[in-house]
């Protein structure tokens, strides 16, 4: 299991294997923007500061290329390790489930 660090808040959210930053926000009670949740729209980017991750599944070719400047998907891109990610400096972190975000806390601390 890996952790991801969403900035500016430096909130601390677990990623199960496998799953997306943006599946992860979601079951830990959280919400960013997004739109069509495969990859075309772009309206989830976050910009990798630290760690790595990959796409698991298909994604446009400009999302490709802005991968190598360090934009990603938050719908597609899985980590791969422990991330810190950037949000769009219009977009913010929203709490929306406290009790979502406690079970989520919860799992993480019975598995280390």
């Amino acid at each position: 299991m890996h952790t991801l660090t969403a900035l500016p808040t430096g909130t601390e959210i677990p990623c199960l294997p496998g799953e997306t930053v943006l599946a992860a926000m979601v079951r830990s009670g959280f919400l960013i923007r997004f739109g069509c949740r495969r990859g075309g729209c772009g309206v989830c980017t976050v910009r990798l500061l630290d760690g790595s991750m990959r796409y698991e599944r298909p994604v446009t070719e400009t999302a490709l290329d802005e991968r190598a400047s360090g934009v990603w998907l938050a719908c597609r891109a899985v980590p791969v390790s422990d991330v810190t990610v950037q949000l769009r400096p219009d977009d913010r972190l929203r709490l929306v489930s406290p009790l979502l975000r406690n079970a989520a806390r919860a799992a993480y601390l019975s598995r280390t």
